[in-house]
């Protein structure tokens, strides 16, 4: 935080010597030709100059030892006391050629291993989910991981060349990772909004590495989520007036969208209907903590700037990739428990698209958990049930490892 506020005062206290100097100079410009130059200006103006580049060269300083210092905290008791056996690391891999950046966490190093996947594409939850899933930390080796595009790894490969089987073949790299460094058969997978469809394309094709999958805010048919969100945002609307923002969601036309500003115009009626549910007084602990999330000690501070940079140019380049899947024909069996937790008042992601794919899904055992006060993330609105139905469904299918 202390270095966060030392870079944002350097980088206004730059902004406003480099004002100063063209402003100075300028001055200097106008004064030569007239041939009336104040000797005290020029004096001026080199001191401003110099300022400047002292104030360049320690935020820059500060951004690199940022970088290296980024750590996660240490597991900690109810005494403030490490546990013998805890882990808590944060470390770069290398995934199929690609520099990346994950979170390992838990009260005992040889539990069960649990990654989770972040939603986006482009979106990096790896302080969030410490922050609150902590308690997941007891029982599982709790990893994190900022895909490609995202967060920590967001330079782990150039945008245009990201694409949804990127992921994938990270993913599974990630897991055979996993496997080998804790000695395990099969990892647990929990999949958050596009990382829930990350899960499902993984346990699609590499079953035999995983126990059990949980997807949360699932996302089953991306094109025609999108439409219904449109149609959600301009129901709302309608109902209340808002003729103004009619005209806006008009004026973008129906979705999907493609090309350089899919998430301007998604985010038109995404940050809308995420306005909505704030309001609805049945979902409880509404919203991201963004602040105390891009704060935290796991981001240097490229990482902070990345932390957004993920959010629209990673998305706005894959997220028009995967309007054409739909999981109701696309997987439609799976060799894994599948289960789906939902936020009863989830108007991002619509439910009754995770219960028609749940009517068609054969998988040996599946099912529907619902949140009775979340929306599109009930690991974030009901932390607590979350953890114990986590448990619930990964107990029975857990084996002796």
């Amino acid at each position: 935080m202390i270095q966060t506020v030392t870079f944002l005062i350097l980088t206004v206290l730059s902004a406003a010597a480099l004002a100063g100097i063209l402003l100075l100079a300028a001055y200097c410009v106008i004064a030569r030709i007239r041939k009336n130059i104040n000797p005290k200006r020029i004096v001026c103006l080199k001191k401003t100059a110099i300022f400047f580049a002292v104030a360049i060269i320690l935020n820059a300083g500060l951004a690199t030892l940022s970088q290296f210092t980024a750590s996660t905290p240490h597991i900690v008791d109810e005494n403030g006391k490490t546990p013998e056996n805890s882990i808590a690391e944060l470390i770069k891999l290398e995934l199929n050629g690609r520099k990346q950046w994950i979170s390992l966490r838990g009260w005992d190093k040889n539990a069960p291993v649990l990654l989770f996947l972040a939603g986006g594409p482009g979106g990096t939850q790896m302080a969030a989910v410490r922050h609150e899933l902590a308690e997941l930390e007891k029982h599982f080796v709790v990893v994190n991981w900022d895909q490609p595009g995202s967060g920590k790894s967001y330079y782990a490969e150039k945008t245009k060349n990201i694409t949804p089987e990127t992921y994938i073949q990270d993913g599974y790299a990630m897991t055979e990772y996993l496997k080998k460094r804790f000695s395990k058969e099969k990892i647990y997978l929990v999949g958050e909004s596009w990382g829930s469809a990350l899960g499902i394309f993984l346990v699609d094709k590499y079953p035999e590495s995983y126990h059990a999958l949980i997807g949360t805010g699932q996302m089953v048919d991306f094109a025609e989520t999108e439409r219904m969100d449109y149609d959600k945002a301009m129901e709302i609307a309608k109902s209340k007036g808002d003729t103004a923002y009619i005209k806006k969601l008009m004026a973008n036309g129906r979705p999907p969208y493609y090309g350089k500003d899919v998430i301007w115009k998604s985010a038109l009626y995404l940050n809308y209907l995420s306005a909505y549910m704030a309001r609805n007084p049945e979902i409880h602990n509404p919203g991201y903590n963004t602040l105390r999330d891009i704060c935290s000690s796991e981001y240097g501070l490229l990482d902070k700037i990345n932390f957004f940079r993920g959010i629209v140019n990673t998305y706005n380049h894959v997220y028009q990739q995967i309007y054409t899947i739909d999981m109701r024909k696309d997987c439609t069996k799976l060799d894994v428990p599948v289960y789906f937790f939902l936020g009863r008042h989830d108007v991002n992601a619509p439910t009754v698209l995770v219960e028609e794919y749940a009517q068609v899904l054969d998988a040996p055992d599946k099912g529907i958990v619902w949140f009775e006060h979340s929306g599109h993330s009930p690991w974030i609105n009901e932390p607590a049930k979350f953890v114990r139905e986590v448990l619930s469904c990964f107990s029975e299918n857990k084996t002796q490892e």
